[in-house]
């Protein structure tokens, strides 16, 4: 109740996209009642569990994030139309494909793709992902597959002044030497 007030506050106007935001937000709270789970601790003398306490939590963001970006993959798109009501014209959505499954109120739905913004976009404030620093061997959001949009990358040789072989000396310095370190750097084509 308290997430209904909070996040569907302002999304009570008759246009597509409060539509497509209240279906959203419902889907994501339903989502959240679906991963509870039931936790309980014993109370007792040395460990013994004369009283069970047990409550409802909420799983952990992580857990929640995975789950919902699973549906954000597997959104629907959905088409806007627009028809006349006493209170003026409204907006409502319907699924763009009838072949498919039509969207139940556990499952996200759209009805604009999202930006690109592996290319730069002024509209958008997107500047690409052209000469954006990636990291090699990750397969997430940070590596060089996903972060270069397939466009690949390239790497150079880079050396670097740092501290090193640090001595601490009583009372109260530290003294270092300075090492020359030689990196890879990848960025993005």
């Amino acid at each position: 109740m308290v997430s209904r007030e909070f996040a569907d506050a302002r999304e009570n106007r008759p246009d597509a996209r409060s539509a497509m935001n209240r279906h959203n937000n419902e889907a994501g709270r339903t989502s959240i009642i679906e991963l509870m789970h039931l936790k309980c601790k014993c109370h007792g003398l040395s460990g013994s569990c004369e009283v069970k306490t047990c409550w409802w939590s909420q799983p952990d963001f992580r857990v929640i994030g995975d789950y919902l970006k699973d549906k954000y993959d597997s959104a629907s798109e959905m088409v806007v139309e627009k028809h006349r009501e006493s209170r003026g014209w409204v907006e409502t959505l319907r699924p763009k494909y009838n072949f498919f499954k039509a969207p139940t109120e556990k499952d996200l739905v759209y009805y604009e793709n999202s930006p690109n913004f592996c290319e730069p976009n002024p509209e958008t404030g997107s500047f690409g992902t052209r000469d954006r620093i990636c990291n090699v061997t990750s397969h997430g959001i940070d590596g060089c597959d996903l972060l270069c949009c397939g466009r690949g990358h390239n790497t150079r040789t880079e050396k670097r002044k740092e501290k090193c072989h640090c001595i601490f000396h009583w009372c109260c310095y530290v003294r270092c030497q300075e090492c020359i370190r030689v990196y890879d750097v990848h960025t993005c084509k």
